[in-house]
């Protein structure tokens, strides 16, 4: 599918000026960290002219709206051409590497009972210019991208826009990321799995479990119902066998819903045994993270619950790790996206940086 870049290399061509011309745009936007067109001053006055009369004042089409920080964690809401509203959240470990969490959709239509963004129903996909903006903005505001992660708003592989998304990431002339520094999350949409693997083998891939038993998956989850854990499974188990990449599960910890030894020993035995490759299998255990709009009876793990599971896993030879937990205070982690500007309303007292430099 056509994307910006696509777009800005034909109006060059058409316009009658040379091929270099549009290389010399991206190495504005991608080596200087030049957003507005009017700055691109190895450009001809007259073709930044016709670029600003195309295609607006600057190649990020992004509207930052509102900013907020909260020691590791850096959430902004970006308004959409249409006024729909994203979020996405970039992360901060003490290493220095910076990560971003990035969004695919607007709202999401899946329903997860206890995702905030889930109880917003699905607005619509986000285009891939869409997706890849919000890396864009950020740098284009001189964050190194480290890595990115399409686990916020929407269900990445739901939205055909990301294979698109995932080409212009990968890019050697744009952002130029190698695709193990990638990572597309689901729920587990068996076909588009498929496709991930065929077309992206190496971008990291996490299924969202949540729980091991089909019947509360399903309560939990309604997609179980369309594609149950066993077909899920043996998607990921091709995809293990064919390209020997490691496959994350993430494990949402609901204290008295899916944190027993019965929910441990279920879990045991679907990852292990699966063949000679399932120690590629890794649970990344993450604590539940209340949320406006998200319901009230589940509430957040304690640490020796979190603890307790780990051990139980582990002493059975799952590979496992608890997730570290970022931006919790802002409602900028994991199943918290959008729900407090959308139920509330986000105040308005931290306005974000402008949109390109």
């Amino acid at each position: 599918m056509e994307t910006k870049y696509d777009r800005l290399k034909a109006f060059v061509a058409e316009n009658g000026w040379p091929r270099y011309r549009f290389n010399q745009i991206l190495h504005a936007v991608f080596k200087e960290r030049i957003g507005e067109f009017d700055r691109m001053t190895t450009l001809p006055l007259p073709l930044r002219h016709q670029l600003r009369k195309r295609f607006g004042k600057s190649v990020l089409h992004l509207t930052p709206v509102f900013r907020k920080q909260s020691g590791q964690a850096d959430k902004v809401l970006f308004e959409l051409p249409d006024s729909n509203k994203i979020e996405t959240v970039r992360l901060i470990y003490r290493a220095g590497w910076q990560s971003y969490c990035i969004s695919s959709q607007c709202g999401c239509g899946f329903g997860c009972r206890f995702c905030a963004t889930g109880r917003i129903g699905l607005k619509r996909n986000l285009s891939a210019d869409e997706i890849t903006d919000q890396i864009l903005y950020f740098h284009l505001q001189s964050h190194p991208i480290d890595s990115i992660s399409l686990m916020g708003m929407g269900e990445a592989l739901a939205n055909p826009q990301i294979f698109t998304a995932l080409k212009v990431l990968t890019d050697p002339r744009l952002f130029n990321l190698s695709p193990r520094r990638i990572t597309v999350s689901t729920i587990g949409l068996v076909p588009q799995i498929e496709r991930l693997s065929r077309e992206f083998p190496q971008v990291n891939l996490t299924f969202s479990l949540h729980s091991p038993f089909d019947e509360q998956r399903s309560a939990l989850m309604p997609i179980n119902r369309k594609y149950p854990l066993d077909e899920v499974l043996d998607a990921l188990d091709a995809h293990i066998q064919r390209h020997r990449r490691k496959v994350y599960i993430a494990y949402i910890v609901l204290p008295g819903v899916n944190d027993t030894p019965e929910h441990a020993e279920k879990l045991v035995s679907l990852l292990r045994g699966r063949g000679p490759w399932d120690y590629l299998y890794h649970v990344n255990l993450i604590r539940y993270n209340p949320a406006s709009g998200a319901p009230k009876a589940y509430q957040r793990p304690r640490e020796e619950e979190l603890a307790t599971l780990c051990r139980r896993l582990r002493r059975a030879g799952v590979k496992v790790t608890i997730r570290q937990s970022f931006g919790v205070d802002i409602e900028a982690a994991c199943g918290q996206l959008y729900g407090r500007y959308y139920i509330r309303g986000e105040p308005e007292e931290h306005k974000a940086p402008a949109k390109g430099r």
